[in-house]
């Protein structure tokens, strides 16, 4: 199995990945809050775990992926008022839509996709074990964690508690004891809301993606390998999640942290503030979702990413240039009585070297695209070594699939075996009318 090399936000620093469980991987990503349409921000976890995935998955680990969507929120409650609408149904309609644009992209759906309004026995049940050790405070129905009794609090972010709380103000409303205590349970009277000991009220965003994960991962008592999502939910986000997960389980949480850079749109950071926040649904319309995979992929997932028209449009003539090759050579080999499904590459080592090294997608892709350009002058000579076009056509494909990057091959049935002698023959025979008519219902098929 291929020695994977990943970058820890625990310790900054690249570390060599050793499953907790020989031959198992657990991967949590934190997904989106589901209120509004996505935009493309979201999609860029998205795309870098199930490169992830997929890679662990291809070279023998088995993976289970989950990732959250987050249905109880003050931006859900507030824009269900707006729409007229059950928080319900806004959830259910943006759930939707995400799923259908993953797939856009070229990912796999979670394995698991929890939400918090499942889980909420389990939240009740995992604020009140922190109360009663001792951990947090219920405070006129709201309940905090008590932070400065968690040791070593910031070590993910690199933030120190005293800076913090010298920076931090308590708002107007809350009765927290100190400024950088954070809420678990909320107290609230409008929206949706549980039944609790201590209000009617619904939980806090820190608290539901610890005891989703504790629940899931029960087995492993919660601790899982890699805890991921964006740069931005570092802190405080999965900062107070460790907390959490220090404060009731002694770990914590997870072995690997892994941060995804962001998007910055016409080298600017993508913001409501500036007006430049883009839609997915926008973007797959325009482009397709595969170019904007691989914009993204040209980028290593820590540093910024670029969308721009011309790195998009760069992308797309990319992924035309791969399609056009792969369906060009699976029609030949399929013609030379090749089962294209089942080739295997005789080598992919500078792939997966380039891979395993923290997920270096830009160097993956410089494999991927100069064995494209073999594959091309394969199949353009006169006397054509199937041999080497099949193990070339197999490199492509499987460096797509890890990569995630959805190439259409076509397969041909009898009739269309025939359609093509015939054609070679009306050729042969100088036929043009006939070979031209030939080629209009092969175009027709897609398989010319």
């Amino acid at each position: 199995m291929h020695e994977v090399k990943l970058f820890n936000s625990l310790g900054m620093k690249e570390e060599i990945f050793t499953p907790i469980i020989p031959g198992k991987v657990s991967i949590y990503c934190c997904g989106p809050t589901v209120y509004n349409d996505p935009h493309i921000g979201n999609f860029r976890p998205v795309i870098t775990f199930d490169v992830l995935r997929r890679l662990l998955t291809h070279i023998g680990y088995e993976v289970t992926f989950v990732s959250n969507y987050t249905d109880v929120d003050d931006k859900i409650i507030h824009r269900a008022k707006e729409l007229g609408i059950s928080e319900k149904e806004l959830t259910s309609s943006v759930i939707a839509e995400y799923r259908c644009l993953v797939e856009e992209v070229g990912a796999l759906q979670p394995d698991i996709t929890p939400t918090p309004t499942v889980y909420m026995p389990q939240i009740i049940s995992y604020v009140k074990d922190l109360v009663d050790n001792g951990s947090a405070y219920v405070a006129d129905g709201d309940v905090y964690l008590s932070v400065k009794k968690i040791p070593h609090y910031g070590q993910l972010s690199g933030n120190d508690i005293e800076d913090l709380e010298n920076g931090a103000r308590i708002a107007v409303g809350e009765k927290k004891q100190d400024p950088v205590d954070f809420a678990l349970w909320k107290k609230t009277d409008e929206g949706i809301q549980w039944h609790t000991e201590w209000c009617e009220g619904r939980p806090g965003w820190h608290t539901e993606c610890c005891v989703m994960i504790r629940s899931i991962f029960a087995k492993q008592k919660g601790y899982i390998d890699i805890h991921g999502g964006g740069f931005d939910l570092k802190f405080p986000h999965h900062e107070n999640e460790m907390a959490q997960a220090q404060a009731h389980d002694g770990h914590l949480l997870a072995h690997f942290w892994i941060h995804n850079g962001f998007i910055n749109v016409n080298n600017e950071k993508m913001s409501k503030s500036l007006g430049n926040v883009i839609l997915m649904k926008d973007v797959v319309k325009e482009y397709g979702g595969i170019p904007f995979r691989l914009m993204l992929l040209a980028s290593h997932y820590r540093a910024p990413a670029a969308f721009s028209a011309d790195t998009i449009k760069e992308a797309q003539i990319k992924y035309n240039q791969i399609e056009t090759a792969m369906k060009k050579v699976a029609i030949i080999l399929e013609r030379h009585g090749i089962d294209v499904d089942s080739l295997k590459p005789s080598d992919e080592s500078a792939f997966l070297d380039a891979l395993c090294d923290d997920l270096n997608t830009p160097n993956a892709l410089t494999v991927l695209y100069e064995e494209n350009k073999i594959l091309n002058s394969l199949w353009r000579v006169r006397e054509i070594d199937y041999k080497a076009l099949e193990d070339s056509f197999a490199k492509v494909k499987t460096y797509c699939e890890v990569l995630g990057i959805t190439i259409h091959i076509p397969h041909l049935d009898e009739a269309d075996l025939r359609l093509y002698e015939a054609y070679d023959e009306a050729k042969k025979n100088k036929d043009f009318a006939k070979s031209d008519e030939i080629r209009q219902i092969l175009l027709k098929k897609n398989i010319f």
